[in-house]
């Protein structure tokens, strides 16, 4: 009924060393996107911000031995396993599509503003 062990999924530990780290780097920094260097949606996001001259900071979950660890809690946290996971003021906008789209109707600068001015 429950399975073998190899087919369940561990729990993810949302007060540990991984969610901590997620956690600070997202409050430590106005536009934080957790990334992967190959894939084309992260560019699309990252090539957003470059456009309207916004800093950004990224985490790039391939390049780290904690990546799968790291992907686990933006799941956990946002819903979704994809990258980019891109959050501005410490919220998730989405990814590279989100941010695409409030870059094509001229409210990214906007919300990062608003929602960095204190950051």
């Amino acid at each position: 009924m429950g399975g073998s062990p190899s087919c369940q999924i561990a729990a993810v530990d949302m007060k540990g060393p991984v969610a901590e780290k997620v956690n600070e780097k997202i409050k430590s920094h106005c536009v934080m996107i957790f990334s992967k260097t190959y894939c084309p949606y992260c560019k699309i996001a990252k090539k957003a911000f470059s456009d309207i001259g916004v800093p950004y900071e990224v985490y790039e979950i391939d390049k780290q031995p904690d990546g799968a660890a790291v992907q686990d809690v933006l799941d956990n946290m946002t819903g979704a396993r994809t990258v980019p996971r891109v959050f501005i003021g410490g919220k998730c906008i989405g990814g590279g599509t989100e941010t695409r789209q409030l870059y094509k109707e001229g409210k990214l600068a906007d919300l990062v503003q608003q929602s960095c001015e204190n950051k």
